[in-house]
């Protein structure tokens, strides 16, 4: 296991547990390592310092992250985030990649309308707009328990 500090776009910083750097490197091409605080998926390593102690110095300090106690603000909402998708999970339907289209069907009345929830892409995301179909958009923070 390897541990990275990481960044996003917004300049977050975390923390990530990988299995090895090509874990890591996967993952991140894929889009699968995504920001805890914004949800942004635009994430790279950030610099990161050797930790070594030596017989008369202390080891540095670690950076901080979502769990320091001195940033309670970012640990309330990213347990408000993942509460939200607690919700969501057992309250909608997940149509997955079908978003986009069981929106549409919905609101031009080819469907019965029910709560869903779903993947869609950027474009299609703003086709939707387009057309003057409501829904909204939600920072998914990634399982921490899977």
């Amino acid at each position: 296991m390897i541990l990275y500090q990481l960044e996003c776009r917004n300049q977050h910083g975390f923390e990530a547990w990988f299995r090895d750097s090509k874990a890591y490197d996967s993952q991140a091409k894929a889009g699968r390592v995504t920001c805890p605080v914004c949800g942004s998926r635009k994430v790279a390593k950030a610099p990161m310092a050797p930790n070594i102690a030596t017989r008369r110095e202390a080891p540095a300090a670690a950076p901080a992250t979502a769990k320091d106690p001195t940033h309670p603000e970012i640990a309330e909402a990213i347990e408000l985030l993942r509460a939200l998708r607690r919700q969501v999970e057992e309250n909608c339907d997940n149509v997955g990649d079908q978003f986009a289209e069981e929106a549409r069907k919905m609101h031009y009345g080819e469907a019965e309308r029910r709560d869903i929830y779903g993947d869609a892409t950027a474009e299609q995301a703003e086709e939707l707009r387009e057309e003057g179909i409501e829904f909204g958009q939600i920072p998914w923070l990634p399982r921490h328990d899977s």
